[in-house]
């Protein structure tokens, strides 16, 4: 008997607040190491990454390189992202640790916040089956991971406002807006390390 197609469920735009994450001073590294210790290190981190995502009830919508994507919706939404980038940052500590000690790699997680809406819907003609999420959100989210340094995170007002909202406090310092053509710019925040890494 032939098995029956699930239906895909319709397109929808929802609320979402994207996570960007990635490490900072192991991709370019990495060409000194055997490929199978690439591999595995770059599952270790995306392991965690995705761990923590799931803990505070994100969901994965991308992995590509060494750079994570992911979405959370519904109540809490903002609290339950700045809660997956704290833990990510500090679970990954002791990876730092061991890859310095054990291959002379310094590294750490960069991390991007943004709140908006997003389209987010499956298609036949994915070989994959993976929903796409498509939207500014997911762009500006991605921009502002590349303008978070070394073990820090960067977050647009848009996710402060949000956490205001719901009385959930961050210590989190005002950054240099972006600027984008065409539109107003977005005032970031940051979470800041205390010891600065510079990996560019």
């Amino acid at each position: 008997m032939a098995a029956t197609k699930t239906a895909a469920a319709p397109p929808e735009r929802v609320p979402v607040v994207m996570l960007f994450a990635e490490t900072r001073g192991f991709t370019r590294t990495s060409a000194i190491l055997q490929p199978l210790a690439v591999l595995e290190r770059t599952v270790e981190f995306f392991k965690l990454a995705q761990d923590t995502v799931e803990h505070h009830g994100g969901i994965v919508r991308n992995l590509l390189n060494d750079t994570l994507a992911a979405s959370f919706s519904g109540n809490d939404s903002a609290q339950r992202a700045v809660e997956t980038a704290q833990d990510m940052q500090r679970d990954f500590t002791p990876i730092e640790e061991v890859w310095a000690r054990d291959y002379g790699i310094r590294a750490a997680i960069a991390i991007g916040l943004h709140a908006g809406e997003a389209v987010i819907g499956s298609s036949a003609h994915l070989l994959s089956g993976q929903p796409l999420i498509i939207g500014d959100s997911v762009s500006i989210a991605e921009r502002l991971l590349h303008r978070a340094r070394a073990g820090e995170f960067v977050l647009s007002k848009q996710v402060i406002d949000s956490l205001t909202a719901g009385e959930f406090a961050l210590d989190a310092e005002e950054l240099p807006p972006l600027e984008m053509p065409n539109r107003e710019p977005i005032r970031l925040y940051g979470v800041l390390r205390d010891a600065r890494l510079d990996f560019t």
